[in-house]
């Protein structure tokens, strides 16, 4: 797995979307045993937080110290530094393994037999994550999108592609459950788009290679902008059950 994030974790906390409580209970739906959950690639705890509530313990592992010590703190959940492809989990120990918006930085492969390993038979396995944003505001949106495609093109990872692909395209080795179209809806200022668009991982790239600012014409007109944006981000959700 990739480490991008670590030198940047304290603004991928402040500035990246929270999920929403509708995507932890579609995925509880398929788990009706709550006991122990894994959260993998959990970063600063954003989706972690979200399962606390619901399980006896829960284990969030990243291979990013920096990025854990973010973390919010709950009497039921361990944080540890773990590669999420090798673990020292129990077998066969686990009510539910979730990646969100790490799954395609991932060697599938092993992955998948280290969850297969760990999960309980008929124990659910879900992947989550979300693609690009929507502005409703469509002098900013087409700015967004020429930075994406363009002005970041040749940038993002190759394991991007699976993000844009909505992660239908990724291996899903698992017995396949039903879910619906969900959306995160948020009102933005210009600011906090901003703040976002700077912990994209291609921003990086390019500004190691580049002296010119990528967001100087985003930037000039987010200034701009008064009102709150309305911002929506498609989710990306796969969940399925381990073979008994």
């Amino acid at each position: 797995m990739k480490d991008l994030f670590s030198s940047n974790s304290v603004r991928y906390k402040q500035a990246r979307p929270s999920y929403s409580s509708q995507i932890v209970k579609e995925i509880l739906r398929h788990v009706p045993e709550r006991t122990f959950a894994w959260d993998c690639g959990a970063g600063s705890g954003q989706f972690t937080q979200l399962l606390a509530p619901y399980f006896e313990h829960v284990l969030a592992t990243d291979i990013s110290e920096a990025q854990l010590q973010q973390a919010p703190y709950f009497e039921n959940v361990s944080y540890q530094v773990q590669a999420a492809e090798q673990t020292t989990i129990p077998e066969q120990s686990l009510d539910l393994v979730t990646v969100a918006q790490a799954i395609h930085w991932f060697d599938f492969d092993v992955f998948y037999k280290e969850v297969t390993r760990v999960l309980k038979p008929q124990g659910v396995f879900a992947a989550i994550g979300y693609g690009l944003m929507d502005v409703k505001d469509a002098a900013i949106n087409r700015l967004v999108q020429q930075l994406y495609f363009e002005t970041l093109k040749g940038y993002w990872d190759s394991e991007r592609r699976y993000i844009d692909e909505l992660y239908q395209t990724i291996p899903f080795p698992f017995q396949e459950q039903t879910v619906p179209e969900l959306h995160l809806h948020y009102q933005w200022t210009g600011q906090q788009l901003l703040s976002y668009l700077k912990t994209w991982s291609a921003l990086k790239h390019y500004q190691d290679h580049n002296t010119h600012d990528p967001l100087q014409l985003i930037s000039e007109a987010l200034q701009a902008e008064a009102e709150p944006l309305d911002v929506t981000f498609p989710v990306l959700l796969r969940v399925g059950m381990r073979e008994k």
